[in-house]
């Protein structure tokens, strides 16, 4: 949406995510839209993405969700799936309902597996998707790892030299950066993100990871936010990434 055009009000709540097209031309046609404080009954009613954005357009009193492009960062919990669709607990679960309707709708920047934890990135911006899971854009992933078995002192050369090939694939990882903190943890850095690399590659040379947190995209920290709880990105932040 940008900041010149304007938007009719039954289109923007339901590209929101708060409805359908019908059931938003009733919301407010039924008085549950209010526009500078005054009541609006006429779903074509137009308003500009800044009278949004400055709080001027409510819904039911309350202040419309944040226009596209919005950028979320989550800390996610063990147990829960990235992605729309699972039989159990996904991401989108862990959002106000509307947001997995919102149009264009969130994607996910670099998925977590289901038994992972930390900084997820949910997006409806392209270039920023692009920007996080492209190899060659360069936007590090930082993860804490925890092993089964002690390390052996070698995991760093063999990671960072760019040829360790993974099952059936036909292409070589990019050298990956591997700090040991410990005998049996660290801290592994990449410019890709394929599926579970770190456990695969860790399954390649013998050990197996018991515990992965991600937690720093580019130079964006998850710092304290709770594990289950998300909070949108400003540009400041987006400029970390």
């Amino acid at each position: 949406m940008s900041k010149e055009k304007s938007v009719r009000l039954d289109r923007l709540l339901s590209n929101l995510g708060y409805g359908s097209r019908k059931e938003m031309t009733m919301a407010v046609k039924n008085g549950w839209v209010d526009v500078d404080e005054e009541r609006v009954h006429d779903p074509g009613f137009t308003v500009t993405p800044e009278m949004v954005r400055t709080g001027r357009v409510k819904l039911d009193g309350e202040i419309l969700d944040p226009l596209p492009p919005l950028t979320i960062m989550m800390n996610k919990p063990a147990g829960v799936t990235s992605s729309h669709k699972d039989p159990g607990q996904v991401v989108y679960d862990l959002l106000p309902e509307r947001y997995a309707r919102r149009n264009p709708k969130l994607a996910i920047a670099g998925r977590l597996d289901k038994d992972s934890t930390g900084l997820l990135i949910l997006t409806d911006d392209g270039e920023l998707l692009h920007r996080i899971t492209h190899p060659r854009r360069h936007a590090e992933k930082h993860y804490r790892v925890t092993l089964r078995d002690p390390l052996k002192g070698n995991e760093a050369g063999i990671f960072a030299r760019g040829d360790m090939m993974l099952g059936s694939e036909d292409k070589p990882l990019r050298p990956a950066r591997w700090t040991p903190e410990g005998k049996k943890a660290g801290v592994m850095i990449l410019e890709e993100g394929r599926n579970r690399q770190i456990r695969r590659m860790f399954e390649k040379i013998g050990n197996e990871v018991v515990d992965l947190h991600r937690f720093q995209i580019g130079s964006l920290v998850l710092d304290d936010l709770e594990e289950g709880k998300w909070r949108t990105l400003g540009n400041a932040d987006l400029e970390k990434i």
